[in-house]
């Protein structure tokens, strides 16, 4: 066990590397979190008398993981303010649920059959897969927006909610699902499951007035934005205690402050946009160095399968949703599903879940994250010859 002097010397040298590596992918263009996964499983695979180089106390890597979920939820949730969805809600909206569905039914099904996990990882997982992060890799892109990357990163606004919250709702629905007395465990486990959802609305909201009423009328440069990380933790700990879901509380938390008339809003979430960077760096490293990918030829056979499959699903839907837009366009929006920070969490956090069967369907999450990243960086290169750069206006 790591005393609190490796523990330290550690989050030090990954934060550093981090840094580093954010540079060199801003340099040769390459997504950092990209390089900051595969630097995982490198350091994963390196031991040090017979033990990980990177060794750290499975409580520390909960708190990490919680803290992490915590502030992507409350960041994402935030930032959605249904006044400010005009031009391009409607038509993200439409993709994002319909690839929730398709992927929910569809994707499912094929990690069913083809991976051999349980109907409720499998549905658990395809639900994950819908999150999109366009952010990761239009980046990298010279040209300036046009209606497809608008479009792209307005479902991602909106999936990114729902990504962390399904997965979690879906395991505290019950236990691993018995397909023969499906009904009656349903029946058994609406009405805790409600008091869950109630008790955390109910918890969001009282922190939110809360937060509200001291914040509206006032902001300190140095308290203002430790009163929001705070406000998020306190939510998260608060519907935990009364037995109720803590990420629906922070969810909550997020919308109603997202709506809200705040004095320098702007400032406080890029505040804590920044402790979340650090944490980002720390979930990337830290998942690909605990996730251990199985090497073999028939994991990737069936990895790679459901991945295509995948993206089938999601051409699909595309047809669906925009069926006047050009080819080269819809191409280009199946194949931008690079996954973010969003489903990196929830992966990273469900490790602490300890059930059987988890760390196989995470180990084939993992697997979809560089499968995404790297077709959606691919795409992104030959981006010129898929969207229509948009002209910048002339100033007058």
């Amino acid at each position: 066990m790591a005393d609190i002097l490796t523990i330290l010397t550690i989050i030090g040298v990954l934060l550093l590397i981090g840094i580093l590596i954010s540079i060199v992918s801003a340099k040769i263009k390459v997504p950092s979190i990209l390089l900051l996964l595969l630097v995982g499983v490198f350091a994963g695979n390196i031991l040090y008398k017979g033990q990980p180089i990177i060794d750290l106390p499975p409580l520390f890597l909960t708190g990490i993981g919680i803290l992490a979920l915590i502030m992507i939820v409350f960041d994402s949730c935030a930032k959605l303010n249904i006044k400010e969805m005009e031009k391009y809600s409607v038509p993200a909206l439409k993709l994002a649920m319909t690839f929730l569905v398709l992927n929910a039914i569809f994707l499912s099904i094929a990690t069913f059959f083809i991976y051999g996990t349980t109907v409720q990882f499998a549905i658990l997982f395809a639900v994950l897969m819908s999150g999109t992060a366009p952010d990761v890799v239009l980046s990298m892109l010279s040209t300036t927006k046009n209606k497809v990357v608008e479009i792209l990163e307005m479902e991602a606004i909106i999936n990114t909610p729902l990504t962390v919250l399904l997965p979690f709702m879906i395991l505290e629905f019950g236990e691993i699902v018995n397909v023969k007395f499906l009904f009656t465990k349903t029946v058994e486990q609406i009405t805790p499951f409600l008091t869950q959802i109630i008790v955390g609305i109910g918890a969001g909201m009282l922190i939110g007035i809360v937060l509200f009423e001291v914040m509206k009328n006032k902001y300190s440069e140095k308290l203002s934005p430790l009163a929001i990380i705070t406000a998020a933790l306190v939510t998260y700990v608060l519907a935990e205690n009364l037995s109720g879901n803590g990420v629906v509380a922070v969810t909550t938390l997020g919308f109603f402050f997202g709506t809200l008339q705040v004095k320098r809003k702007i400032s406080l979430l890029g505040f804590e946009s920044v402790f979340s960077n650090s944490l980002r760096i720390l979930v990337f490293i830290l998942l690909g160095t605990i996730i251990q990918i199985p090497l073999t030829f028939d994991f990737f056979i069936k990895s790679l399968s459901i991945f295509l499959i995948f993206l089938v699903i999601r051409f699909i839907t595309i047809m669906i949703t925009f069926g006047e837009y050009e080819l080269k366009e819809r191409i280009f929006m199946t194949l931008s599903v690079s996954k973010g920070i969003a489903v990196a969490v929830v992966t990273f956090f469900l490790i602490t879940y300890n059930l059987e069967g988890m760390r196989e369907i995470l180990n084939l999450a993992l697997m979809f994250i560089l499968y995404s990243i790297l077709v959606s960086s691919i795409t992104a290169w030959f981006s010129k010859h898929l969207i229509k750069e948009n002209i910048k206006p002339e100033k007058i």
